[in-house]
């Protein structure tokens, strides 16, 4: 599994109804594409608990090969040709846990980094935050929770997506306008494999 994210701020007096209508027209263009796990159309919105607009599409890669398909193939092309290209940070996935909540229509996400720090125990450190994917992924309201690594900045990502628009989780808050999971279940046995 691998994970992956951009971030396109936008201007303060940005209309966010062009993001709304970009993913409601577009966003089932990835419903079937090979090799996504899943692929959250995210957004923030300057004033509601935001500093800025933003949009900000969160992708899990069942496979690599659906994830350079995507990077080098049309469907990115168009985030190039409409915003500029965007720094696109990526994660190596450790673990995918679908939550009690997992039927149900996401309608909020959050994102946590966390620095590894300097000389930590890297086994016992990840080995913790995996455990702590699973505690995340049984509280009530929860759709799924993942958790990446990016060795280049020693960071550690947690990304849950919650059926409800007030979860009780420390991070960076996203609006999902979409979900697109076509190798959804594929992610649990890839994250822990691979």
């Amino acid at each position: 599994m691998h994970a992956m994210q951009y971030e396109i701020t936008l201007p303060a007096d940005y209309d966010m109804g062009i993001i709304r209508t970009r993913v409601a027209t577009k966003g089932h263009l990835l419903d079937a594409f090979p090799g996504l796990g899943l692929k959250a159309y995210l957004m923030r919105e300057r004033g509601e608990q935001s500093v800025v607009n933003q949009y900000a599409p969160f992708y899990l890669w069942a496979a690599q090969d659906g994830m350079n398909a995507f990077l080098l193939g049309a469907g990115f092309d168009g985030v190039v040709r409409d915003f500029g290209r965007p720094e696109v940070q990526h994660w190596t996935g450790l673990a995918f846990e679908e939550g009690p909540a997992s039927a149900c229509v996401a309608r909020t996400a959050v994102r946590r980094r966390h620095r590894i720090p300097e000389g930590a125990p890297l086994p016992a450190l990840l080995a913790e935050a995996v455990e702590e994917t699973r505690r995340l992924s049984g509280v009530a309201g929860v759709v799924c929770a993942a958790l990446a690594l990016d060795p280049r900045r020693w960071e550690l990502v947690h990304f849950t997506l919650w059926d409800h628009d007030t979860p009780r989780a420390v991070g960076d808050r996203f609006q999902v306008l979409h979900v697109s999971q076509p190798e959804r279940a594929a992610l649990t046995s890839n994250a822990r494999t691979g």
